[in-house]
């Protein structure tokens, strides 16, 4: 049986007993829906110190999870002629500014109008393939609802040098956000561990020990009565790190229901956050080279509204 299928092993620690099963695969297995998941368990594909189990069975210490996923099929990913803002294009690489709402990479869910199906059909297929056939030339990727700067490489040779840029924190990254509250201080630095909070296991969180070291640096451009608008620079790039971190310090992204208030007032798609500066050696000519990505409609009328 092992032959024909891919097969995960888990052994469970402190921080996750008593987690149903079904919500824990989701986590550890990000690639699969927890509803196909639920499904595998009902196919006894999932077992739990070799016995067979339901979705809803509550993890214990040291119990061994054995989950064995089928070959999937990959869905063939199909160029689409979806209207991009490029800010910068050459033979090698591309930068586009995001909108909002669009997903940057194919995923169960999001086979269509993702910005992969974007680039395919406007660089013609000639896009990197060192992250595989569902991430075609995409090094690394901004949240569905943050909106701005994405790089994307036409070739390997490409794709390798902006990642090595990437891992040794080179490239300049400035973002623009609107956050609840006044900050007290002009600018600050944020410096702490970031990993998956303890409970739910979907989100990130600042933790006191088994993270990846993230810093963040922020400037206050404007003051309003109950908001702040600022300039976030990333010196390291963790998975929601400007959310996370902001949150962290009491001042939550406005719009962002994740690591924020729930409430919406003034009736935001997602978190107020733009990555207006990207900045990055070019990886055939080593000159450097910096866009700047216009601000959406939606986030002027914002801050004139505030």
């Amino acid at each position: 049986m092992d032959e024909k299928y891919n097969v995960f092993s888990f052994i469970i620690a402190e921080d996750s007993e008593g987690e149903r099963l079904d919500k824990y695969l989701t986590v550890m297995v990000e690639s699969l829906s927890r509803s196909y998941l639920q499904k595998l368990i009902d196919e006894q594909c999932v077992t739990v110190n070799e016995k067979k189990v339901k979705a809803n069975y509550r993890l214990k210490i040291d119990d061994e999870i054995i989950l064995r996923v089928p070959p999937a099929i990959t869905p063939d990913i199909t160029p689409e002629n979806i209207e991009l803002s490029v800010l910068y294009e050459d033979a090698d690489v591309i930068i586009v500014n995001k909108p909002k709402g669009m997903v940057v990479h194919p995923a169960a869910g999001h086979y269509s109008g993702t910005l992969v199906n974007a680039l395919l059909y406007h660089c013609a297929g000639n896009l990197s393939g060192i992250n595989g056939i569902m991430r075609p030339g995409i090094v690394h990727r901004i949240d569905m609802d943050t909106t701005g700067s994405v790089i994307a490489c036409k070739n390997d040779y490409a794709h390798a040098s902006i990642a090595k840029q990437l891992k040794e924190h080179t490239i300049v990254r400035r973002y623009h956000a609107i956050v609840c509250g006044v900050l007290k201080d002009d600018e600050g630095t944020i410096h702490t561990l970031i990993g998956r909070h303890h409970i739910d296991r979907k989100k990130m969180a600042v933790v006191s020990n088994g993270g990846k070291e993230a810093i963040t640096h922020y400037k206050v451009i404007k003051r309003f009565e109950k908001y702040t608008y600022v300039e976030c620079i990333l010196e390291t790039g963790r998975t929601h790190q400007i959310r996370v971190h902001m949150a962290h310090i009491g001042h939550p992204l406005l719009g962002d229901e994740v690591y924020g208030k729930k409430e919406n007032r003034y009736h935001l798609q997602g978190q107020t956050l733009h990555a207006k500066i990207l900045g990055f050696i070019h990886p055939v000519s080593g000159e450097y080279i910096e866009t700047d990505a216009p601000l959406p409609e939606y986030f002027l009328k914002l801050v004139n509204i505030l």
